[in-house]
């Protein structure tokens, strides 16, 4: 980490709870800041997909980042490689917020969060064990990387009530897709700079904008200016690929004091 001090206790890092698996969960995990989870709604749609959350519930004072955390920080990953049955995981992000709190700037959460996570079966019909290796950081003045493996399996309680109500909420909660009157559209650049021009209702004062350096790419932080009425917001590019990547894009979210949305930019 860039800008803050990391403490590092080994492979595991923090201690797990004697609590047992709950439902479709794996047990809490617990570390000084906080402790974590996998939650499912138990059971796979006709496509095989079973939906679930990692849940984390931090500490006061405490925080962990967004899908880029900005010149500090770890991100959260999840490696489920051990699984039976299971072939990709996809983690999803809820809206962060933009913080400064001395050691560096970085986008995230210092409240309790649940990322949603899309898990996808090899063979919907046949039975599947979640084994996901979970690496994130809880950080206060000093990052904690939390290391631990969580193990679920979704059948062991697949109509559990509150289980599927925190899945289906944290879903619900993440940003909307972007849309032509809430979103950004890429402005010419350079090399070395990122512009978009913003869309979106509300308050001015209350949007940012927020891309995540992804594909080897490292942003800095975007500063505000206004052109023609529209709210512009210039990217600094640190790092970038040798080559221009031609798949996929650049994820980024927008929000606003009427909400979030979220797309896919162009590769700079």
């Amino acid at each position: 980490m860039q800008s803050l001090k990391i403490l590092l206790l080994g492979a595991a890092i923090g201690s797990a709870t004697a609590l047992p698996a709950a439902a479709s969960s794996s047990a809490w995990y617990n570390s000084e800041g906080g402790k974590v989870r996998l939650v499912t709604s138990g059971k796979a749609d006709d496509a095989g997909r079973i939906q679930g959350v990692l849940d984390i519930a931090l500490k006061p004072g405490w925080k962990t980042y967004w899908r880029d955390p900005g010149d500090a920080g770890v991100p959260p990953q999840l490696d489920i490689s051990a699984s039976t049955n299971i072939t990709d995981a996809a983690l999803a992000f809820p809206a962060p917020q933009r913080h400064d709190d001395g050691y560096g700037k970085w986008a995230g959460y210092n409240y309790p969060v649940s990322l949603p996570v899309t898990f996808t079966l090899a063979a919907p019909n046949q039975p599947a064990v979640i084994d996901a290796d979970i690496f994130l950081g809880i950080c206060e003045t000093i990052c904690i990387p939390v290391q631990t493996r969580l193990t679920v399996d979704p059948a062991s309680d697949p109509d559990n009530a509150e289980d599927a109500a925190l899945v289906k909420a944290s879903f619900t909660a993440l940003p909307a897709p972007a849309r032509s009157d809430f979103g950004v559209n890429v402005l010419p650049g350079d090399h070395e700079t990122l512009i978009v021009e913003a869309s979106f209702p509300g308050d001015p004062e209350a949007a940012d904008f927020f891309v995540a350096g992804e594909h080897d790419y490292m942003f800095g932080s975007p500063a505000r200016s206004e052109k023609d009425g529209k709210l512009i917001f210039t990217v600094p590019i640190l790092d970038r690929p040798s080559t221009t990547p031609t798949d996929g894009g650049l994820h980024y979210t927008l929000t606003s004091s009427a909400g979030a949305v979220e797309g896919l930019l162009p590769f700079p």
